[in-house]
């Protein structure tokens, strides 16, 4: 991922990848929770140990590996929020830096 090969060191992706596999453990535990936005764009709630990786980034790297964990939270998410997730917000970067609270594209 583009992301995560952008870290500059060999050591700052293990840190990366370790954060995104945290992740997905604390989806699974629901221990985080996927978000869904007015535009459609996603978050990840109570992810704290990110390690710099961004949601987007995240969730990106979970939906290329074809986590079943992810599917399900998106389940839940787009259940509780009544709509579905936009491909195109998430390809324009629209995102949230506060698990959801705030949204921009910057």
């Amino acid at each position: 991922m583009p992301c995560i090969a952008a870290a500059t060191t060999p050591e700052a992706r293990v840190r990366q990848q370790s954060a995104i596999e945290r992740l997905e453990r604390a989806l699974g535990s629901n221990e985080a929770q996927l978000v869904i936005g007015a535009s459609g764009s996603i978050a990840f709630k109570g992810w704290t140990d990110r390690a710099g990786v961004s949601d987007l980034c995240a969730y990106r790297k979970l939906a290329s590996s074809n986590s079943a964990t992810l599917r399900r939270a998106i389940m839940r998410a787009e259940a509780m929020a009544g709509r579905k997730i936009d491909a195109r917000a998430i390809a324009t970067g629209h995102h949230s830096h506060d698990g959801g609270a705030t949204w921009g594209t910057h």
